[in-house]
């Protein structure tokens, strides 16, 4: 696996967002390598492009029936198990406009096309962080800091309908959506994803690894 970037370095300048986030202590005590990969923002349009693989996937029924429904919103759960195995690419775009960050995931699969997953992440809302998947769909996220790794846990899912915000009910929520970044050192990291239901337990869990090239600000 190889890691490229379009982003050059004149297109690259330091980013507190993450770090104000989590405050000084605890942002502190990440791996070095956490803070380069999420303490740069990226101006002009520049693109950075992780390129890994899935090593990881799981999925229940009740898993696999709520990601076919997704698909109506955009699909921005992972829904096909052929994905095991395959190239995954990350590409992280400054939002100019909106003052946040816009992510592109690619998915490859064993035959076909790729899945992709579409979201936005923006530095708003009640928690400071908010995830857009389209349809006016969004959830609030709580960012923490853990052993070699950043956290994003979902607080709340919600509906944008132009300036209207509706806070969505638990029974209408999807699950808990717990997102974690583990520095794996030798510039490997490790994407894993893991939805969970009160009523149902894990629904869904996929990892995927990535290398990168140590970017120094």
């Amino acid at each position: 696996m190889q890691h490229d970037t379009a982003a050059r370095h004149c297109d690259i300048v330091l980013d507190t967002r993450f770090r104000d986030l989590l405050g000084e202590a605890a942002w502190n005590a990440l791996p070095i390598s956490v803070r380069k990969r999420f303490g740069k923002r990226l101006r002009g349009g520049a693109s950075v492009v992780y390129q890994g693989e899935v090593v990881a996937m799981r999925r229940t029924f009740p898993g696999y029936v709520l990601s076919q429904l997704a698909r109506l919103v955009g699909g921005p759960l992972p829904h096909d198990m052929s994905s095991l195995r395959q190239p995954a690419v990350v590409t992280v775009t400054e939002d100019c406009a909106g003052e946040g960050q816009f992510w592109i995931r690619q998915y490859g699969r064993a035959t076909g096309f790729p899945q992709v997953i579409h979201s936005s992440k923006r530095f708003a809302g009640p928690t400071g962080i908010e995830e857009y998947i389209g349809c006016g769909i969004g959830m609030a996220l709580q960012v923490a800091a853990g052993q070699d790794a950043l956290i994003f846990k979902s607080d709340h899912y919600f509906l944008q309908v132009g300036s209207l915000r509706f806070r969505l009910p638990s029974w209408l929520s999807p699950g808990k959506l717990t997102i974690t970044h583990r520095d794996l050192g030798d510039t490997r990291f490790l994407f894993s994803l893991t939805l969970t239901s009160r009523l149902f337990g894990e629904l869904i869990h996929q990892d995927a690894l990535f290398h990168d090239m140590e970017i120094d600000l």
